[in-house]
């Protein structure tokens, strides 16, 4: 689904508390990501749905187009140093 095969893509959807979580966690990082709100990109959420066995659940994350359902920060910045090491400063 994601064009960032070699980015960060976090899918999120308003009022989500784990999302408003990581998002924020995120800011502290130099990391870029990009958002994507799956309540206003229908094929945004029919993929969170293809990777998180038929739930919306978010944060859905992929890293390099490696999908990840609800990582923690520390997750997430391990599979950017596994898959995506470039975005690191």
């Amino acid at each position: 689904m994601t064009d960032d095969q070699d980015g960060v893509v976090v899918y999120w959807r308003p009022m989500c508390t784990f999302c408003m979580k990581l998002l924020t966690q995120l800011r502290f990082t130099d990391l870029p990501y990009r958002k994507v709100n799956i309540w206003r990109d229908p094929e945004a959420a029919a993929f969170v749905r293809s990777v998180a066995d038929g739930n919306e659940t978010v944060p859905t994350v992929t890293v390099a187009g490696h999908p990840m359902v609800n990582p923690s920060r520390k997750e997430l910045l391990a599979a950017v140093r596994e898959h995506a090491p470039h975005l690191l400063a």
